[in-house]
């Protein structure tokens, strides 16, 4: 099996576990991964995960040009954004996870930090996650909210739609992604029950152990 192939499967793969688990439901989310050629592999738009095709995905060239597949993720703005501006993205995913879209409408979110301090993990594989406001479903300026984060955020959550996390293959995009709502589920659980947060003196050893980054 080429790499190329391989790759195909495990998109297809992954995308059915988060699926299967709950995470992502009907045709919403989408997920992209780059080729060795500088290229991409992008989930089709209208597509659920849990029935991703690997011959039909969406590819494209280095020079971001379809060549072959279905029609494109309409999210295609978003994904673009991150690979523009992060060097390290070799996958980005997006899911209409449940519990970091319930956080998401709920006041006293930090946006600039919207996951609290819970455990470590959230920290270690997502760094500060941004909180951007509402945008219409497809809307281009999703993907001008992340330039102009410029590149120093790995993760957003889109204000009562999902979360997109990039991260440097296409395993480590899911399990962030995951770690990313299971902080959310812990926050929703623990809400109005004074939960013990990490401290801000543990929060900087972590980043400091693990050599994340953290400032603005």
């Amino acid at each position: 099996m080429s790499n190329e192939n391989a790759l195909r499967e495990q998109i297809c793969l992954l995308a059915r576990s988060l699926f299967e688990r709950g995470l992502t439901h009907g045709s919403t989310g989408n997920i992209s991964a780059r080729t060795e050629d500088g290229g991409l592999l992008v989930s089709p738009t209208g597509t659920s995960f849990g029935r991703l095709d690997p011959a039909r995905l969406s590819r494209f060239d280095a020079a971001g040009q379809l060549i072959h597949g279905d029609k494109p993720t309409k999210e295609m703005p978003l994904h673009r954004a991150f690979y523009d501006t992060r060097s390290t993205a070799g996958a980005v995913v997006h899911l209409h996870s449940c519990h970091s879209v319930a956080l998401s409408m709920l006041p006293g979110a930090d946006p600039d930090n919207f996951l609290p301090p819970l455990t470590p993990y959230g920290i270690m594989k997502l760094g500060k996650v941004t909180l951007l406001p509402f945008f219409l479903p497809g809307d281009p300026a999703m993907g001008d909210a992340v330039r102009g984060l410029a590149g120093k955020r790995s993760a957003v959550m889109l204000a009562n739609h999902g979360p997109v996390v990039a991260g440097q293959d296409v395993e480590a995009a899911c399990n962030a992604i995951e770690e990313l709502e299971d902080t959310a589920r812990l926050a929703l659980m623990t809400r109005g029950m004074s939960p013990r947060a990490l401290s801000e003196e543990q929060v900087q050893t972590v980043v400091t152990e693990f050599d994340i980054p953290w400032g603005d």
